[in-house]
């Protein structure tokens, strides 16, 4: 949705009670100022969808799955932690950003590790070339051409994330698919790291998720 710029004639009152609600918020007046008017015409902006998305994440990772979800209001961008079953429990991070604008991919997930460990470090490294290995054979039935854009380097694994064009997505499919990934990817990291999980086994149950419609992302 594009944004243009309008001369309003407001009272002095009502602009200070609308500043202190966006300080409130996190946001600045003229986005404080369109989502009023936006709920008020029952329009969904932008900011609101990737807030319905994020809330749906939020509910999913609350349900007893290991990872713990931190949103804060009117961000692009939600925090989620979970700990590995590995010596001193060190933890993986995901973040979700979301584009306002969509550009070819909605947004884009990243995962950090930190660790100091340089065997730790070695099996995630080997971790996330099977990953990438496995995404790039069994995913591109589902997408054209390479879904996955992938960086990884300094403790980080970013990947875009990309929807099925085939397919009409609601903000609640779209947060259901972030999470399926999401606990997709945890589950199996953490069975590699802890040694409960082969590369074969890896596979096997990255297949099997697949063909329940999971970590199609």
């Amino acid at each position: 949705m594009e944004k243009s710029l309008y001369s309003l004639m407001l009272m002095d009152d009502v602009v200070r009670e609308v500043d202190k609600l966006a300080f409130r918020r996190g946001t600045n007046r003229s986005n404080l100022v369109n989502q009023i008017l936006a709920e008020y015409l029952s329009m969904t902006t932008p900011e609101k969808r990737i807030g319905n998305i994020f809330r749906y994440i939020e509910n999913v990772m609350n349900r007893d799955s290991g990872i713990v979800p931190f949103v804060d209001e009117n961000a692009r961008t939600m925090l989620m932690k979970s700990s590995l079953e590995y010596k001193y429990r060190p933890t993986i991070k995901y973040e979700v950003e979301l584009y306002k604008i969509p550009r070819g991919a909605i947004g884009e997930l990243t995962v950090i590790f930190r660790t100091q460990s340089d065997a730790l470090i070695g099996s995630v490294n080997r971790f996330l070339e099977l990953w990438m290995s496995l995404e790039e054979h069994y995913l591109t039935k589902y997408f054209q051409g390479d879904p996955g854009d992938y960086r990884v380097g300094d403790g980080k694994f970013i990947r875009g994330i990309h929807l099925r064009s085939d397919r009409d997505y609601s903000d609640e499919s779209v947060g259901d698919t972030i999470s399926a990934y999401i606990r997709l990817f945890d589950e199996l990291i953490k069975g590699y790291l802890g040694g409960g999980y082969d590369a074969d086994d890896i596979e096997r149950k990255y297949v099997d998720a697949l063909n329940k419609g999971i970590g199609i992302l």
